[in-house]
């Protein structure tokens, strides 16, 4: 049998079109496209390309996306940049529980500097609701930092009424839709945030580079201090290689977005789980709710780990880390209420551009085969 790879959101498989936009550029256009001279016009004509096209995606204005090195710069950017524009306004961030360690942790840096941080809680589908992130704003809230779509459940979040609630109290917000792009349709026009983080490598572009759109006229202080590219927002000269292809991946995701030819498999896939297992089986998270490509389940009476280790045809991802014996469910499951004894049997699938009905039939032939219901 072959090996199937249902793990794309923890990183895509580069796809054939970038490889073909990238591949010239390993042997042309080297110039410097912040330069001015005939061996720049060429590059800098790529770049502005680029932009353009992760501009398209997002309904966003060329000048506001800045290249980044990924998910986590952009993220840091967002989060750290605001907080040091506006610290002397207030020092207070608002963000979820079940944030992505690339928010938590600038967040919790940034506590260390002085920053009172409110984390708030998710209901049992991880949903943060929009009530709560009012109820929690202070006189001294800058900035409200909640994710666009959950990486683990797939939850997807009230961004457009959260960003409403943000702007009627004049305070900026930031959201990390890395899960998001080319699964569901995102534009800044109508979530109107002010800052939104795009990883390459979620959307089948190469890893190490990402995008960052920043709203015109958001206050935001520098990330990489040098000279003066990317609207002298961040320094290092521009990775043209690297823009062309996000650039070319932004583009495929805008007509995957569209036609959501996902969901459909991914449906397929739970309702013969659900079938097949029963009350043996447990969804965590509410189809219609979460992103079309995402199925977090729970095997009730088994450990994450010990699946896969079953399955090792299949590339997925456990919810919970098994150590010396002790079990440890991830901090999404336990802001959602999973009981210990069902989330420690958590398999996250994820499907992607790749993912045929055959693979999902193998797979279910697998699990059926060597995780017998309790």
């Amino acid at each position: 049998m072959n090996r199937i790879y249902l793990d794309y959101n923890a990183s895509t498989p580069i796809d054939p079109e970038v490889i073909k936009v990238m591949t010239p550029l390993l042997e042309s256009n080297f110039g410097n496209p912040s330069t001015s001279h005939w061996a720049a016009k060429n590059a800098k004509e790529i770049l502005n390309q680029a932009r353009s096209q992760v501009a398209a995606l997002l309904s966003a204005k060329n000048d506001e996306i800045i290249f980044t090195s990924g998910g986590s710069e952009s993220n840091n950017h967002a989060i750290k940049g605001v907080y040091y524009a506006l610290r002397n306004k207030g020092k207070h961030i608002i963000t979820s529980s079940i944030e992505h360690p690339a928010v938590k942790n600038p967040l919790r840096f940034l506590e260390g500097e002085g920053a009172k941080v409110t984390y708030l809680p998710v209901d049992s589908t991880g949903r943060v609701h929009p009530a709560q992130v009012e109820a929690a704003i202070t006189k001294e809230t800058i900035l409200i930092s909640i994710m666009h779509s959950n990486n683990e459940v797939g939850t997807l979040q009230p961004i457009k009424e959260i960003a409403a609630i943000a702007k009627r109290n004049d305070i900026l917000i930031h959201t990390d839709a890395s899960q998001s792009i080319g699964k569901v349709p995102v534009s800044v026009k109508d979530l109107n945030v002010d800052l939104l983080t795009i990883a390459g490598h979620k959307l089948y572009a190469p890893k190490g580079f990402g995008a960052l759109f920043i709203r015109e006229n958001t206050p935001i202080e520098t990330f990489i201090h040098g000279a003066g590219h990317e609207g002298g927002r961040r320094a290092g000269t521009e990775n043209i290689f690297l823009a062309a292809g996000l650039g070319k991946a932004c583009e495929l995701a805008k007509k995957d977005a569209e036609e959501n030819k996902i969901e459909p498999l991914r449906n397929y896939f739970w309702k013969e789980l659900s079938s097949h297992y029963g009350s043996n089986i447990v969804l965590n998270g509410e189809i219609g709710s979460i992103l079309p490509n995402t199925l977090n389940v729970s095997f009730k009476g088994y450990i994450g780990q010990d699946v896969l280790e079953q399955i090792p045809e299949i590339a997925a991802s456990t919810g919970a880390a098994c150590h010396s014996g002790k079990v440890q469910l991830s901090e999404v499951l336990e802001a959602m209420g999973v009981t210990k004894d069902m989330g420690k049997g958590t398999i996250r699938f994820s499907l992607g551009r790749y993912t045929t009905k055959e693979e999902i039939d193998q797979t279910l032939a697998l699990l059926k085969d060597r995780i017998p219901k309790l």
